[in-house]
């Protein structure tokens, strides 16, 4: 049995120009958007921009919206991506700065669990921003965003395989960094 899209009924409501629908858009979406586009780009405000720009794609798509080529939240996520490509694209590769860097820590309840202080919510930010740019969307997309292998190979345009080997790299590259950090050199199955 083929499984339902969860967002078809709300994107029906958005192409007819419902508001309470576009409400309920925003509420169920924006914070995994803002979440990603965070940690991919380490700018807040970069971020709110990203997702701003990915509501008004929304909008412009609701009505035309083919389900059964994919899932919506598939496509969303893919959007939110190329934006940030984009906007790292234009950076022209320069560092993170330290500021940047600890903006890339989330600091939802779930986050703060994982990393019981500042100091060491600062070395895992660092770490993560120190990833090559493919290791570092890997592990958001598969850690923090909690998509499958399979998802998260599709949104990067690469097969599971080569997913699993970024993985691999990331998670090698992050205990390195961070072996001498009590409790934090062990990126395996939980966030890294």
């Amino acid at each position: 049995m083929k499984e339902t899209d969860p967002d078809v009924e709300l994107l029906a409501r958005i192409g007819n120009n419902e508001p309470a629908a576009v409400n309920e858009m925003v509420t169920r979406k924006l914070p995994r958007l803002l979440a990603l586009a965070s940690r991919l780009l380490g700018d807040a405000d970069e971020a709110k921009d990203v997702a701003q720009e990915s509501f008004l794609r929304i909008w412009r798509q609701a009505a035309h919206w083919r389900s059964g080529e994919a899932r919506f939240d598939t496509w969303l996520h893919r959007v939110v991506l190329n934006l940030c490509h984009d906007r790292l694209r234009r950076r022209k590769a320069r560092p993170l700065t330290d500021e940047e860097a600890a903006a890339l820590v989330d600091t939802s309840p779930g986050a703060e669990e994982q990393l019981d202080s500042q100091d060491r919510s600062d070395r895992m930010a660092a770490a993560l921003a120190a990833l090559p740019e493919r290791q570092r969307e890997a592990i958001v997309l598969q850690y923090y965003q909690e998509l499958s292998n399979i998802d998260a190979a599709a949104l990067m345009n690469i097969s599971v395989e080569a997913l699993e080997s970024l993985l691999s790299r990331a998670r090698r590259q992050l205990r390195s960094q961070l072996a001498d950090t009590p409790g934090l050199a062990r990126p395996g199955r939980g966030k890294p």
